[in-house]
Formats: structure tokens, C-alpha cells, sequence
């Protein structure tokens, strides 16, 4: 199941980055007494009572404005509206109810999506609270007084936030419908590759990046196999973005990883893996997806015996923690190749939803640690009692052990290796988790 997606939303100034941060659980957006100061949408991965979400934290709306910057950033909340599961609306006790909290309560009346409306800045928590009475005129329900900077009565508010997530039972229609998020860098040619599988410009493609803004999903079926294609608005590099809409793909992105069964990264041949690539993989590396490197453009390298070589040398050195991912050289303008990337994701789909049985494993963990004996610590030994897979999407085993602070990452990496000899899942992340058995 995806992470639901949760947009913080509100006019300038009412604490939302305070409050966004506080349930981040770190400093991440600016916060400054100065409105308008959150520029760009920031998001973060919250958790609440073991249920996981996606923060989204937006500029202030102020739906009359005609700076350019500040309508920017009500375009910016619009399309975090759009895709959020639950909008959390802030407002300020000690302003009261402003013209600008009533056009942004009209404007989320008409999403007809759940609105958590939280009236923040209340510093001193009682029962005869009168000010927060009046936010009922808002027409959004009851209101959640709570304090951001001091952390009071953030409980009840995100008990209300989770309650109104969807359940997993209402998530997936079709099981067998493998879904492809598309990720990469602006213009590497992720739009023009979903063309070429479709035989048809079903996505606008343009040398200007950033064309695509939104995910566009797109269903295919080939050779009785469903699939869906999640185009994503390329991400850029922050020190390149002139226009402040385009951070908005991040998230995007974010949102297409969490809905998705693999992830294909696309990289540009002529301009070689960077820095920005590492980062999108790490997207879907920490997010446990299934992956395929897609390197495109390959028609406009000149090459010899050694460049192909050389590139895949180059970008398993700069995704090393993921080197379970394979590799494949397209060419989408002339479809070199293109075929070949469905057996590779009908491959990695499989591998990241395998099971093992748990009789099956331990014969390669008795053989695992006869090769290779459990460290020792301050005369302490590491020893590991048996092993099973508990999970899928992907791949997560628990090994039983005496004491799980003796399990070196090291030696978790060996057994992960291990494990991969004997079956492969090539293409998928796999999770180990170490337990203490209860000496009973």
C-alpha cells in the first residue's frame, strides 16, 4: 500500500511550516514571522500510531493576490490539493476568521476531500476556549485547537488526519496490473519512450524541460500482461529552477514512486549519470521499489568495444547501494531495445513479490554461516537460529537471533548476498531485519 499523501495548506503566516516540522520531526522548512517566506513545497515522510504518510508543506494561499510569486504559490497548493489523500487547513487563533481563511475554505469545500481544520497558535488549552468557536462559521467542521510550537493537543488532530486515510482494501482493483512510475532528470526522454511503447504521441514531448507537469497515467496491455505508465514531471537540480512550479515535481515524483510496483530511472547517455540521478534512485531505493536503469540516447554515443562497458562501470559505482538493479542501453526516438525493457519489468515485478519458503531459506542460511561463522563482540558471538520471509514489495526476512546489537551491517550484507546467489531477485531491494528470540 502507498504512503497517503497529506497537504498542509493555509493563508501566509499561520504556522504551517512550524507545524509541518514539529511533525517531520526535524527543521526543514524556513520558518520566519515574515508571510510568504515557504517558497516551494517541502515534503517528508510522518508517522503516526505505525501508520506512515507523505507531509506536503505549501506556500500561503492568498486567492486575490496579483503578486506573481504568491499566485505562484496558490498554483503550487492547487495541485498539492489535487493529489493529497487528507488536507490539513491551519488557521490563527489570534486572528481570528480572515476573508482570505473563508475563499481558501470555499476553495477546499469543492475538492469534496477530507479537511482537517486546525486552529493553531492556541497556547493556553481549556474547555471554555471561546476563540476557536468562531472557525465553525468556516462550514468545515470541527476545529482542532492545537499548538505547533509548543507540541499541545497534536494527538487528537492526527488521530482525525489518519482516520480519514483510505483503507488498503479499497487501494488496488486489479492485482495483476503492474504499475510503472517513469523517473528522471527534465528531457532525458521519459515521455518520448512511453510514446514509442504506445506507437503514438500520447505525451507531449518537447526539448524545453519541464514540459511534462503532472504524472499521466497511461494503461498498456502486451501479450496479456496489464500495465500502467506513470510520466513524471522531469526533477531538475534545485540551483536550475527559474520557476518555483517545478519543485512541484518532486513531489510528484515522490507520489508516482509510492504508487508504483517499478521504477524506471531514465538517464541521459550524452550527459552520463549525475548527481541528481543518484538522488531520484535513492527515491525508489528507500522506498523499497522494484527498479530498472534505463540509459536512452544510446544511438547519439559514438562508441567502440569499451563504451558500454565503461558506462555501466560508471553508474554502479555511483548507485552502489543499489546494484541489484539491471541495466539496459535504449534508444527511444529509434525504439533500439525498447522491447526489452518489458521482459526486464515483468522480471524485477516477479522477483519483488517472490516468496521463499521458510524450509527452502534455511538450508542457504545453515550454508551461509558454516562458510562464513557470525562476528564476535567483546566475547560475545553473533548466533543466528533460522531465518523467514514475512513480507513482499519488497522481499523482507527476519532472522531470529540472540542478540540483534551483534548483527553488523556487514555481516547482514553477507547473508544478503547469500541469499541472492541461491535466488536471485534481480531487480528488487530485499529488507533484513534482525530479532531477539525469546530465550524461552
Amino acid at each position: 500500500m502507498s504512503r497517503p499523501i497529506v497537504a498542509i495548506v493555509g493563508r501566509p503566516n499561520v504556522g504551517k511550516s512550524t507545524l509541518f516540522n514539529r511533525l517531520a520531526g526535524e527543521r526543514i522548512s524556513i520558518v520566519e514571522d515574515t508571510p510568504g517566506v515557504t517558497r516551494d513545497r517541502i515534503y517528508a515522510d510522518a508517522e503516526w500510531l505505525n501508520t506512515k504518510f507523505t507531509l506536503i508543506d505549501t506556500g500561503g494561499l492568498e486567492p486575490d493576490t496579483e503578486d506573481i510569486i504568491l499566485r505562484q504559490i496558490l498554483r503550487q497548493a492547487e495541485l498539492a490539493i489535487e493529489m493529497a489523500d487528507v488536507i490539513m487547513f491551519i488557521v490563527d487563533v489570534k486572528a481570528g476568521v480572515m476573508d482570505d481563511d473563508l475563499q481558501v475554505a470555499n476553495m477546499l469545500r469543492k475538492t469534496k476531500k477530507p479537511v482537517v481544520l486546525v486552529v493553531n497558535k492556541v497556547d493556553v488549552m481549556t474547555k471554555e476556549n471561546f476563540d476557536v468557536y468562531e472557525f465553525y462559521s468556516l462550514g468545515l467542521g470541527d476545529p482542532f485547537p492545537i499548538s505547533a510550537g509548543q507540541a499541545l493537543s497534536l494527538g487528537d488532530m492526527l488521530d482525525e488526519v489518519v482516520s480519514h486515510f483510505p483503507k488498503e482494501n479499497d487501494e488496488e482493483e486489479e492485482d495483476d496490473t503492474i504499475k510503472i512510475a517513469i523517473v528522471g532528470k527534465p528531457n532525458v526522454g521519459k515521455s518520448s519512450l512511453i510514446n514509442k511503447i504506445l506507437g503514438e504521441d500520447r505525451v507531449i514531448v518537447s526539448d524545453i524541460p519541464g514540459t511534462t507537469r503532472d504524472a499521466i497515467d497511461t494503461f498498456y496491455e502486451k501479450d496479456g500482461q496489464k500495465y500502467v505508465f506513470i510520466d513524471t514531471a522531469g526533477i531538475r537540480r534545485k540551483s536550475k529552477i527559474k520557476e518555483n512550479i517545478e519543485r512541484y515535481s518532486i513531489v510528484r515524483a515522490v507520489a508516482a514512486v509510492e504508487r508504483c510496483d517499478v521504477c524506471v530511472l531514465v538517464i541521459d547517455a550524452e550527459e552520463g549519470i549525475s548527481d541528481q540521478d543518484t538522488k531520484i534512485a535513492g527515491i525508489a531505493h528507500e522506498r523499497g521499489k522494484a527498479a530498472v536503469i534505463v540509459v536512452n540516447k544510446w544511438d547519439l554515443i559514438e562508441k567502440d568495444d569499451k563504451t558500454m562497458k565503461k558506462f555501466t562501470k560508471d553508474i554502479e559505482m555511483e548507485l552502489k547501494y543499489m546494484p541489484y538493479a539491471p541495466m539496459l542501453f535504449i534508444s527511444a526516438l529509434t525504439g533500439q531495445r525498447v522491447v526489452k525493457l518489458f521482459e526486464m519489468i515483468n522480471v524485477v515485478s516477479q522477483n519483488s513479490t517472490r516468496r521463499i519458503a521458510t524450509g527452502v531459506l534455511n538450508d542457504v542460511l545453515v550454508e551461509a554461516l558454516a562458510m562464513t561463522p557470525p562476528p564476535t563482540d567483546k566475547g560475545r558471538q553473533l548466533k543466528v537460529y533460522y531465518m523467514t520471509q514475512v513480507s513482499v514489495k519488497p522481499p523482507t526476512f527476519v532472522m531470529f537471533v540472540n542478540d540483534s546489537s551483534l548483527m553488523h551491517f556487514s555481516y547482514k550484507r553477507y547473508i544478503e548476498n547469500q541469499i541472492r546467489q541461491a535466488f536471485g531477485f534481480t531487480g528488487t531491494p530485499l529488507h533484513f531485519i534482525a530479532r531477539n528470540k525469546d530465550k524461552d
